[in-house]
């Protein structure tokens, strides 16, 4: 598969604020660069249109891989993973108080927590360092991004 067009690439980051769509990591602050992950992966049947497409750290990217689904490690039942297509990043997960750690908040969030390990060590301890700094959380954006 091709990599995407530096058009359709511009419009992802766009959409996004510039930052990952699960962990909210800022793609600014970054050393890695940024991957478009297909939400729907392609080999389970996912398209390569901006509908199916989202901005994704290096570590999301990884850790998501071809997954749609994870259990809720509360009810064990389970459930699909964050679509940042169709769900609302605030629906399903908070910062904690210091904006270090984020929260689960439905079966979706907290399977997605636990999946794409959005708590990683070095992240959490990046958010704290952006946080002091007045850098950290990011704004959401809206279901069409900022475009």
């Amino acid at each position: 598969m091709p990599p995407p067009s530096k058009e359709l690439r511009r419009r992802v980051e766009a959409r996004a604020g510039w930052c990952c769509e699960y962990c909210r990591s800022q793609l600014r602050f970054s050393n890695q660069p940024f991957a478009i992950d297909h939400v729907i992966p392609l080999a389970r049947g996912g398209k390569s249109g901006l509908e199916n497409l989202a901005l994704s750290c290096q570590g999301c990217n990884n850790h998501k891989y071809t997954k749609i689904e994870e259990r809720d490690p509360t009810s064990g039942a389970m459930t699909p993973l964050f679509n940042p297509r169709i769900d609302g990043w605030s629906q399903h997960f908070s910062w904690s108080p210091d904006a270090t750690l984020i929260i689960g908040l439905s079966p979706c969030g907290r399977a997605t927590v636990e999946a794409l390990h959005l708590n990683r060590g070095g992240v959490v301890a990046f958010r704290k360092v952006l946080y002091e700094a007045g850098e950290h959380p990011p704004a959401e954006p809206s279901p069409d991004g900022w475009e």
